[in-house]
């Protein structure tokens, strides 16, 4: 099967910020087999950091192929300082703001749904109900979902530092979710950091990981570990996590993938 994509990359940087906006619309048509179905346009507020960014839209991309849908994708890159700086200060109106910014930039685009590929700004996920301009795919509703699923009762958190020192920001009522030590925390943290950084990790980072895992696993008796870092996906994959966990970010594309075909299929039924 033969097939032609065109790439539509427009993109503006600010001089004095880190942020730029990257607006990518990407059509794909297959000939001779036939013509994929289209699908709604999703956007995608990317950057929080570049690598889980990536991983979202190639991921979203072969999801949409394996389904011979044709994705239509809207990004915008996002400032993951900023962003990190007012979440762990609990700014969370002035988070919101921004992000709302953001998801506007968006619906100005075309996008007509959208998810923010990042926990620590969650945070803010009340006040950015309050102003979205877009129906939002929440990261921590499908993990919610998936867990009640799933039927864990007893987690701990691997992520940044904020989402690990709230404790999911508090979405996970059903389950007791345990803390680390400070020094685990701190252990966590800091290499999270160095991963949403370098967009990968090394050997050693890996195994450091995997042992406080299965450490914290056996020790307070857990049901699973909640991955709760997009970039955590450059960490652990269903390969190497030889540890019960559940995968924020692969929980979160295969409930956006369910957002957008649902969205497909109530405009296929008008």
């Amino acid at each position: 099967m033969d097939s032609t994509a065109a790439w539509i990359v427009p993109w503006s940087m600010r001089s004095n910020t880190l942020a730029f906006t990257l607006t990518l619309a990407l059509t794909l048509t297959t000939i001779g087999d036939g013509r994929m179905r289209g699908s709604r346009t999703f956007g995608l507020v990317a950057g929080l950091g570049v690598g889980a960014g990536i991983f979202y839209y190639r991921s979203l991309v072969d999801a949409h192929l394996a389904r011979d849908v044709s994705p239509s994708l809207l990004m915008v890159h996002a400032d993951v300082r900023r962003v990190m700086r007012l979440a762990q200060e609990r700014k969370v109106q002035e988070l919101a703001e921004y992000l709302m910014g953001l998801l506007q930039r968006l619906a100005d685009g075309g996008a007509e749904l959208a998810a923010i590929p990042a926990f620590s700004p969650q945070i803010c996920a009340a006040e950015l109900a309050e102003l979205t301009p877009l129906p939002l795919v929440g990261l921590l509703d499908a993990i919610a979902t998936e867990t009640a699923r799933r039927k864990l009762h007893r987690v701990a958190v691997f992520g940044a530092r904020v989402t690990m020192e709230t404790g999911l920001f508090g979405k996970l009522p059903d389950c007791d979710v345990i803390g680390l030590s400070p020094e685990e925390t701190n252990l966590v943290s800091d290499i999270y950091l160095r991963v949403i950084e370098a967009a990968k990790a090394s050997a050693e980072e890996y195994e450091q990981l995997r042992s406080l895992a299965h450490r914290v696993i056996e020790r307070e008796k857990l049901d699973a570990i909640v991955l709760a870092g997009t970039d955590l996906a450059f960490v652990f994959n269903e390969e190497n996590a030889d540890f019960p966990h559940l995968d924020g970010a692969r929980v979160h594309i295969r409930a956006i993938m369910d957002a957008i075909l649902s969205a497909d299929l109530a405009r296929d039924l008008k």
